[in-house]
């Protein structure tokens, strides 16, 4: 069960093909998505902070439904983040490790777990060394050459000035991918990659439908009937309140709620792709 097989790159994705050194041969355990599906990839600090993490799950969470398979590296961090951020979104995800297949040796092994879990729930694991290799340090940058050449876009996180996440951002420009950037509050130092690739041209993303769009999928439009009957009594008041966009302050002097039941509420709306706040007022997303 879940043997591990080899393949050719191509088989996996043609874009491997197009990258300089590609890959003479991969090894697979898992299941691979449906041909038409898009692969994102996702990369970022090791030392995730709250924001990245929240961010990764809020974006991950939105894209759920459609084809897309999340690309990852296994490591620590914004990697097993969205990993994880993609099973609970019921997405696809691939991990490549810098390490062989095998679980004598599949590295790291604090995400072992991760690793069956990705497994178990029709992912794949995927390495360009052969089952048996233990892992060493240069095998990870190595590896990142593969889930950026095998991507239709990649979307970074968070990046300090020294993160390796810096290198995988470039090969993506160099590799003529997407490049996607999450934006950071000024003066954070974990923001110095994402604010630097951002001023260089990289795509803003803030909410899903970023995501979607520079991955060429249209927005699903029948989502209201599955989302709405899941909402609470004061959830609902509050999406009924916006017919119309309000401020924020405005809302919660119509609504006569307590200031910090609206706003934690909003925030749950909006982490759950109902409401968002745009142009200083919130409004609808469904």
């Amino acid at each position: 069960m879940h043997e591990i097989r080899e393949v050719l790159p191509w088989s996996i994705s043609k874009k491997l093909t197009e990258i300089p050194q590609p890959p003479e041969k991969l090894w697979l355990r898992g299941t691979l998505p449906a041909s038409s599906t898009k692969f994102l990839t996702v990369v970022g600090s090791r030392a995730l902070t709250r924001y990245g993490r929240e961010a990764c799950d809020f974006l991950l969470a939105g894209l759920s439904g459609y084809p897309i398979s999340i690309v990852s590296g296994l490591a620590l961090g914004a990697d097993a983040c969205a990993h994880q951020a993609a099973l609970k979104a019921g997405l696809h995800t691939i991990a490549i490790p810098g390490s062989g297949l095998l679980h004598s040796v599949l590295s790291p092994r604090t995400n072992l777990s991760l690793a069956h879990e990705i497994i178990e729930h029709g992912g794949a694991l995927v390495s360009e060394h052969p089952p048996d290799h233990t892992a060493f340090p240069h095998d990870f940058p190595s590896r990142n050459r593969i889930m950026v050449g095998m991507s239709d876009a990649v979307l970074v996180i968070e990046a300090g000035s020294k993160s390796g996440t810096l290198i995988t951002a470039r090969l993506a420009v160099d590799y003529n991918r997407d490049l996607l950037c999450i934006p950071h509050r000024i003066g954070d130092s974990n923001s110095f990659g994402n604010h630097l690739f951002l001023r260089l041209g990289a795509t803003l993303v803030s909410e899903p439908s970023h995501i979607l769009e520079a991955l060429g999928i249209p927005e699903l439009t029948d989502t209201s009937e599955s989302v709405l009957p899941s909402l609470n009594t004061s959830e609902k008041f509050l999406y009924d309140m916006l017919k119309e966009p309000l401020p924020r302050d405005e809302l919660i002097r119509i609504s006569g709620i307590p200031a910090h039941t609206t706003l934690t509420t909003l925030g749950i709306l909006e982490m759950r792709g109902v409401l968002k706040e745009e142009f200083g007022a919130w409004r609808r997303c469904v």
